[in-house]
């Protein structure tokens, strides 16, 4: 989350996944201004996860970064451009059962 921030992601959510799947714990989206931010942004989280914990995350969907997805494996990451962010509505999808929206981080 400190990473997005530092890179000045916009609208960064973070839905916890416990219960409701086994795929992660936690599932963090946030939109970049241009595909420029979002490979950007992505490229940088990747390389902080492989320091920080010495393992390489799967990176998918940089050559075109209109969705790039990091799979961090406790922590799935999806970097969008808001139109494609708005279009898969992620964090609706993820909602379910919550009584209110997905937390602001």
């Amino acid at each position: 989350m400190t990473s997005l921030d530092d890179d000045q992601a916009v609208e960064t959510v973070s839905i916890p996944l416990a219960g409701k799947s086994s795929i992660a714990d936690f599932m963090v989206v946030a939109s970049g201004r241009s595909t420029r931010q979002v490979a950007s942004m992505a490229a940088k989280l990747a390389e902080k996860i492989k320091a920080e914990f010495g393992r390489s995350p799967r990176v998918e969907g940089l050559p075109t970064a209109d969705w790039v997805l990091i799979d961090a494996g406790d922590v799935i990451v999806h970097l969008f451009r808001p139109e494609v962010r708005s279009f898969y509505n992620l964090e609706r999808m993820w909602a379910f059962g919550d009584t209110a929206a997905a937390g602001q981080a």
